[in-house]
Parts: structure tokens; C-alpha cells; sequence
């Protein structure tokens, strides 16, 4: 509208300076080469303005002749370019589409066009990996790495193709020189991945620090990976040297408090130190939100000297701190057990039993070693043990890919995840038994059976039948498998032992 109103105020302007002109008297008169030509002010105006319009034309016909190939070749280059942006338009949209034929023709088609277009190269790789052509792609790709506005961008291609490839060392060299053009979350993964699959936990520590810095990683997972990292340098170092050692798992502890292993390390260690009141000091107040067997066990051992009714004091105090906690109950029974408390273990282990649907393995070893112990090898022992076999799976330590490890490690051995192991129970096998799943009121009245007066603290035990040998209160606390027995055949039970 405004250029309207405008074009409307030029016009006017004129058509006033026209009248303007005419309405002026005078005369125009020419004198040259004895030609004399005579005109009135308005005509003689005309006629200058036409022929500064005519001299105009012509100068603007000259340039155009001069500049024609220069034009003609603009023209060319647009065509091209449009033409190829229409192939790669077209490519880009069968790729995704995934038909591998037309995003072939098309890629030519664009880099016959579009030969310097990075896009072109993309095409191009992408058609290739759509079609299963390697060699194709990898060409692409060396391309792009060697041109500055696409060397990432081949660089991950080359990276992806030698991963595909299982070529750990190429997808290796790829990934950090991508890091060193500018770092990636990819990149930076793959770099890190890399100095944990060779336990480089020194290594992953620096890049990790990096990607933190970089907020490569939100800060939540980058604390608990810088924990995961400070722990394993730390197990490396727990013998050699241990001051340096407890200083990385205190710093575990504090970027993890909940890392179980991190808390063992750091209250073994002190206790090496002969500080045995900061490490359980650690433990105790650990404890109430985490009950772990590990950790149970570092409590225990916190003095190598101590005698098994003192691990019992010492059990039971770690007990009182979380009462409902099956973990807490498991530790009384063992230490016990262990300094021939049987009524004590017997009472713990029929609450524990009463209060659980089924018995885990770990229960059912601890009852067997429970009845060994007090009254040698009998049917009981073997009834439990029995159930052992066919119990759930006590928690353990399975990685995110399924592997099972009797031992916290900081990554996965199978895929190389770093944190990837939890405390969990593994994935339960099916089987059938010819008699069929036992409930657990078969197992209780064994807990109130009449048994022979109990042995006061400290007082020779009896004469124990040469067995194999029999699950030891480690064993009990942390396995997860029923050991091996073999035992002779067993008399039938008369109610006595």
C-alpha cells in the first residue's frame, strides 16, 4: 500500500513539473556546424529527456553484450544448484523412507550437482549404509573427515562403521580425535568407555572430570561414576599404598554414601590404622539405611583378636540399630552360631522364619549349619540343606546385562558399563521337582523341637562325626549358592537327636 500511495506522489509530482514547464514562456535555439534550430523551452526539455533515456539504453545494451557469459553462467549455476538441492531433497526423504534404490540415484544425481555440498556427502554415506555398501561409506565418510565444515561429522561415521565392525583400536582412534576437535557426549563416552575397558581407572577419572566440566553429564550421574572411579583406584592401591587408597574411598563415600563397597573399603582401612572407632562409627551409621552383608562382615572384623562371643556383642549392637532389618538378624544368628549360642541362634532364626514366606538359600544353609553345629550331622541338617538347593537365590551382585559376580566390580566385564553392577537377586531359573514346592510350616516345627540341654558358653563341645565340612559363618552370611554335601545315608528319625 505504501508504494502505491508512493508511485501515486511521483506521478503527480511530474504531472505539476510538466504544467509547470509549459506554462513557462521562452525559447530553445541550437546553432552548429551552421545548422541553426529553433524550439520552444518545453519541446526542447522533451527532447533532452529522450535523449538521455535513448543514451541510457544503449550503454545498458553494451553491458549486457560484455557481461552475457558472466550471466549465462550465474544462470547455469543456479540451475545446478537447484536441481541438485531437488535430488537431495528427494534422497533425504527416500533414505529415511528406506528405499535405498532412489536415495542411491538421488546422491548422484546431487553430487553430480553439488559436488562441493556437504550435504551431498551425507546423502551419499547414508544411501550406502541403506544399501550394505561398506566401502561406499567409508569413502563418504573419509571425505567429510577431511573437509573442516564436516570432519565430525565423518568421524563418527568411521566410528560407528568400526564399531560395527568390532574394531575396538580404529572406533578407539576415531572417537578421541573427534574429542580433540571438540568434545562430544559421543565422543567423550567413547573415550571414556575405552580407558575403562583397558582399567584405566586414572584415565576415565581425568576424561570423566572433563565431560563434568563440559556438562557433558548431568551432575547426579557424574558424582556417582567419579565414585565408582576414586573406589576401584582406591582397591588398586588398598596395598601398596593405603593412605592414598583411604583417601579415594572416603572420597567414594562422599560423591556415593550409598556405595556399599566404597564403605567397606574405607572401614577396613581404618581399622588397619588401628582406628577402630571411626570405622564402626562409619558402619553404625551406615547401617539403619543400609544393611548389606559386606558391610555386616567389616563390622565383625573390625578387630582380627576378637573372640566370637565378643563378634555376638558386637553383632547384636549393630542388630539393635535396624531391629526389623532381615540382614540384622541374619548376622545375630551367624555369630551365635559361631560362639555356641544355639538358643540365641535358634530364637533369632524362628522369628526371621516366621516372619519371611520362603526361606532364601542363605536361611536355609544357616539353619543346616545351626543344627550341625548344636547337634551334629542328623535328618535335619539334611532337610535343610535339601531346601537350600530348591530356596530362592539370596541377592548378589548382577550387572545391568545380567552377569552375576560374587564381588562388587566397576564395570561390567561383558559390555563394559562402568557402575553397572546392583545388589539384587538374579533372574530365577524354572525347575520341577518330582515333589513339588515345600511350604514353609513344614520347616518351623523344626525350630520348636525338644532339644538337648544347651551348653553353657565357653564349655567343651561334644565329639563332632567326621563330615565333609560344613558352612563356616562367612559362608553363611554371604553366599549365595548351597555347598556341595555328601553325607551317608540317614537313620529314620525318632523325634530325638
Amino acid at each position: 500500500m505504501l508504494r502505491v500511495l508512493l508511485f501515486l506522489l511521483v506521478i503527480g509530482l511530474l504531472a505539476v513539473a510538466a504544467v509547470w514547464v509549459g506554462d513557462q514562456p521562452g525559447r530553445f535555439l541550437l546553432t552548429w556546424q551552421g545548422y541553426q534550430i529553433e524550439t520552444s523551452a518545453p519541446v526542447a526539455a522533451g527532447l533532452i529527456g529522450a535523449g538521455a533515456l535513448a543514451l541510457a539504453l544503449l550503454l545498458w545494451f553494451l553491458v549486457s553484450i560484455v557481461n552475457l557469459p558472466a550471466t549465462f553462467a550465474r544462470w547455469r549455476e543456479a540451475r545446478r544448484k537447484r536441481k541438485g538441492y531437488e535430488a537431495l531433497s528427494r534422497g533425504i526423504v527416500a533414505a529415511g523412507a528406506g528405499d535405498a534404490r532412489l536415495a542411491s540415484q538421488s546422491a548422484v544425481e546431487a553430487r553430480k550437482y553439488l559436488p562441493k555440498d556437504p550435504l551431498s556427502l551425507v546423502l551419499e554415506a547414508q544411501a550406502a549404509q541403506l544399501a550394505g555398501d561398506r566401502s561406499r561409506a567409508q569413502q563418504a565418510f573419509q571425505l567429510m573427515e577431511k573437509r573442516p565444515e564436516t570432519r565430525l561429522l565423518g568421524l563418527r561415521g568411521l566410528h560407528a562403521d568400526a564399531l560395527r565392525n568390532d574394531d575396538s583400536e580404529a572406533a578407539y582412534h576415531f572417537a578421541s580425535e573427534a574429542h580433540k576437535e571438540h568434545p562430544l557426549p559421543w565422543s567423550a563416552k567413547a573415550v571414556l568407555d575405552e580407558h575403562i575397558r583397558s582399567k584405566d581407572w586414572e584415565g576415565a577419572y581425568a576424561i570423566l572430570g572433563k565431560q563434568i566440566d563440559a556438562q557433558l553429564v548431568d551432575e547426579k550421574t557424574g558424582q556417582r561414576q567419579k565414585a565408582v572411579l576414586e573406589l576401584a583406584m582406591a582397591e588398586e592401591k588398598e596395598l601398596s599404598a593405603p593412605d592414598e587408597a583411604l583417601y579415594l574411598g572416603r572420597q567414594a563415600v562422599q560423591h556415593a554414601p550409598d556405595l556399599v563397597p566404597a564403605i567397606v573399603l574405607v572401614a577396613r582401612l581404618w581399622g588397619r590404622r588401628n582406628d577402630v572407632r571411626r570405622a564402626a562409627k562409619l558402619i553404625e551409621k551406615e547401617w539403619p539405611q543400609i544393611q548389606h552383608p559386606d558391610i555386616a562382615l567389616a563390622y565383625l572384623d573390625l578387630r582380627p583378636g576378637d573372640s566370637t562371643l565378643d563378634r555376638l556383642h558386637r553383632a547384636q549392637r549393630l542388630a539393635r540399630l535396624a531391629p526389623e532389618s532381615a540382614e540384622s538378624q541374619l548376622i545375630v544368628a551367624g555369630a551365635a552360631i559361631a560362639a555356641k549360642q544355639f538358643s540365641l541362634a535358634r530364637e533369632t532364626m524362628r522369628l526371621l522364619l516366621a516372619r519371611e514366606t520362603t526361606p532364601s538359600v542363605r536361611m536355609c544353609q544357616l539353619m543346616a549349619e545351626l543344627e550341625e553345629a548344636e547337634n551334629g550331622f542328623s535328618g535335619y541338617v539334611r532337610e535343610w540343606l535339601s531346601k537350600a538347593a530348591r530356596a530362592p537365590r539370596d541377592e548378589t551382585w548382577v550387572a545391568t546385562d545380567g552377569y552375576v559376580s560374587p564381588k562388587w566390580l566397576p564395570a561390567s566385564p561383558v559390555t563394559g558399563q562402568l557402575d553397572a553392577f546392583r545388589w539384587q537377586r538374579p533372574a530365577e531359573r524354572l525347575a520341577v521337582t518330582l515333589d513339588g514346592a515345600e511350604k514353609l510350616e513344614e520347616s518351623v516345627p523344626l525350630l520348636n523341637a525338644e532339644k538337648p540341654e544347651l551348653e553353657e558358653v565357653g564349655a567343651e563341645s561334644p565329639a563332632q562325626p567326621i563330615l565333609p565340612e560344613p558352612p563356616k559363618i562367612g559362608q553363611a552370611l554371604g553366599a549365595t549358592q548351597p555347598p556341595p554335601v555328601s553325607a551317608p545315608p540317614v537313620p529314620d528319625h525318632d523325634g530325638t537327636h
